[in-house]
């Protein structure tokens, strides 16, 4: 059996002034001794165990865990070192790891169309710290935000889209996610629908937020045909994109209660909050290492 590698990311180092802090994400087939093994090596390294979750999923025989580490008074972590000794431990539990620091900031690439609610929010929590982002570049089919980041001093590219320059399109979309070294691209209500090929390529880095609670209500209009279906609940859905319209592996969902009468723009507007909090709980907890893709769902470790 091939052993995977550990992951590597372009994420923006945390400030050099603070001691380094890491965390540790792994999962691998359930079997004796994983605890003991990981715990062995932080223990030989100086490392402290600020938190640790983990998850053993009995149905499926496999195992996830999450580890924020720093080190003891009086030592240091070193990144190198430390995966240098997790990797023959990887290596004998067929594990798939990453290690990154805590602090680090991912590199996001943001994509919108004509509703600004979740760009606004993530600019904000970026803006502030409430998320350990960086939002390097925004792509938008429309020219409307462009002049809300340029204010926040990030690139803002038009990239029209049409059935035929869809291939064009996506192209430079590609081109901008390495030219920007990106981490992970999030679709903030960015009304068009990425081809298969892409969502293949890009599998477990892009973020889509859908205005519904899915699998309920997919694809276009899901306010206008939960207002049909008289519902009680309106909600929101941030998954993983894949080959599947709406059927990607789901990070965060919230929903609000309403009730009869409500119209469908009341529904839009009701549901405005619940698509900004999904959004950015799952942008949070993928930057942070909390999230484990595994056979089409994810495990989440907070």
């Amino acid at each position: 059996m091939s052993i995977p590698q550990p992951m590597t990311s372009g994420a923006v180092p945390a400030s050099e002034s603070s001691p380094t802090e890491l965390v540790l994400t792994l999962d691998c087939a359930e079997q004796p001794g994983i605890v003991h093994a990981v715990s062995g090596v932080l223990l030989e390294h100086g490392a402290n165990i600020v938190e640790l979750t983990q998850y053993d999923d009995r149905r499926l025989g496999h195992f996830f865990m999450r580890v924020h580490m720093a080190p003891l008074e009086g030592s240091a972590l070193s990144e190198d070192a430390l995966r240098r000794d997790l990797t023959p431990v990887a290596e004998r539990f067929g594990m798939r790891w990453e290690l990154h620091e805590h602090r680090a900031r991912r590199r996001v690439l943001v994509m919108v169309s004509k509703f600004e609610h979740c760009l606004n929010d993530l600019l904000f929590r970026a803006r502030t710290g409430e998320l350990p982002v960086e939002i390097v570049a925004v792509v938008s089919n429309h020219l409307d935000h462009q002049r809300l980041v340029e204010w926040h001093g990030i690139p803002f590219f038009h990239v029209p889209v049409t059935k035929a320059t869809k291939p064009e399109a996506e192209a430079r979309l590609l081109e901008l996610v390495d030219r920007f070294e990106v981490d992970l691209v999030v679709l903030a209500r960015y009304m068009q629908v990425l081809s298969d090929s892409l969502a293949t390529r890009m599998e477990g880095r892009v973020i889509n937020i859908h205005h519904s609670f899915l699998p309920s209500f997919k694809g276009a209009r899901p306010y206008h045909q939960a207002y049909e279906r008289g519902v009680k609940t309106v909600g929101a859905t941030a998954h993983y994109v894949n080959a599947e319209l709406d059927e990607g592996p789901i990070i965060a969902q919230q929903v609000v209660e309403v009730n009869h009468a409500y119209g469908p723009e009341d529904l839009v507007a009701a549901g405005r909050d619940t698509e900004c909090k999904a959004l950015s709980d799952a942008v949070r907890w993928h930057c942070e290492g909390r999230v484990i893709l595994h056979e089409g769902k994810t495990v989440v470790l907070r």
